[in-house]
């Protein structure tokens, strides 16, 4: 299989172009080359989205795959530019109105798609998914038949920027008194970035199309928190609960960003991270050991340096203050 990849350089692309080497596939990257170099074994054709696709102009592909964060504009030229007989486009669990309702499929209702919005930065969720609704809308008018789409949810392991899932696993390697959310019942879903490329290059293979929620089963987030403490948790390490109502008034934010406790979220977005993938499963979807996501994770932050400035998490004194 011919594959291009919109991109190549960075976590998911990057891992997509990964799995198509090592499946054997002829794998060309379109990117900038700013961000990284593309995997050995892939070729690389530096396109600025920004400017112009021309370098992609007249060459086929069997299939490509799309991970545009948030820009219709990018979706809709490369739709027009290029030749190809199977379309993946990632798009993302925000596209869904409902946060809320927990074992939703990809059937559930979406945000009205927004076209008027071409922000490369997804700071508002919500804009965000209404952006990747309106990508979706144009995949699959131009490829009818021959589109899969992925809403994937929260990616983790190797190569992740948003040091979310990584956090827990530089935490708990660090060992010690460590805060976590003491919520009973809360949720949690993740996805090893391997796991979903290699799903990804497998469909587009086989010409699958649809739309499938790019996501593992779920779990508890306390659950998921004990198997990661265990896989790379340091001899010395001891969780220690906080309710959600401490959290908050000590000024804990959820989910993401500074002073937060990643993958923590009200129960008015519990649905996000409790969706029904059996139709995913059912479509070929296979996920690892949630521990060697966790060991991999660990291995990617040690390369980062588990001392740097953080985009996600509590600060050693912030920690500290709350126990």
């Amino acid at each position: 299989m011919r594959l291009l990849v919109l991109g190549g350089t960075v976590f998911l692309s990057r891992a997509v172009a990964e799995a198509a080497v090592a499946a054997g596939h002829e794998v060309v990257c379109a990117a900038r080359g700013r961000s990284g170099s593309v995997p050995a074994g892939a070729r690389l054709v530096e396109v600025d989205r920004d400017v112009s696709l021309d370098p992609l102009r007249g060459s086929r592909f069997d299939a490509v795959v799309d991970v545009a964060t948030m820009s219709l504009p990018w979706v809709r030229e490369a739709l027009a530019a290029i030749d190809a007989g199977h379309w993946t486009f990632v798009s993302s669990i925000n596209a869904y109105a409902d946060t809320a309702t927990r074992g939703q499929t990809a059937a559930a209702p979406l945000l009205a798609p927004r076209t008027d919005a071409s922000s490369t930065t997804p700071d508002d969720p919500q804009l965000y998914g209404a952006v990747k609704v309106a990508c979706e809308q144009a995949v699959r008018a131009a490829h009818d038949g021959r589109a899969l789409v992925v809403r994937g949810g929260l990616m983790c392991g190797p190569g992740d920027v948003m040091d979310r899932f990584g956090y827990w696993a530089a935490r708990f390697a660090r060992g010690g008194r460590a805060v976590v959310p003491d919520v009973p019942g809360h949720p949690a879903q993740v996805v090893d970035v391997r796991d979903l490329a290699e799903w990804i290059v497998r469909s587009a293979g086989q010409g699958v199309s649809g739309t499938f929620d790019g996501t593992a089963p779920g779990t508890t987030l306390a659950t998921l928190l004990d198997e990661v403490a265990a896989a790379v948790g340091a001899p010395d390490l001891e969780l220690v609960g906080r309710p959600a109502e401490e959290l908050a008034a000590a000024g804990v934010g959820i989910w993401a960003g500074p002073r937060s406790l990643p993958l923590w979220l009200p129960e008015s977005h519990w649905g996000m991270v409790d969706r029904d993938v059996s139709a995913t499963l059912a479509a070929g979807f296979t996920a690892r050991p949630l521990a060697e996501t966790a060991r991999a994770a660990l291995g990617w932050e040690r390369e980062l340096g588990t001392d740097r400035p953080r985009v996600a998490g509590l600060t050693p004194a912030e920690e500290a203050a709350l126990l």
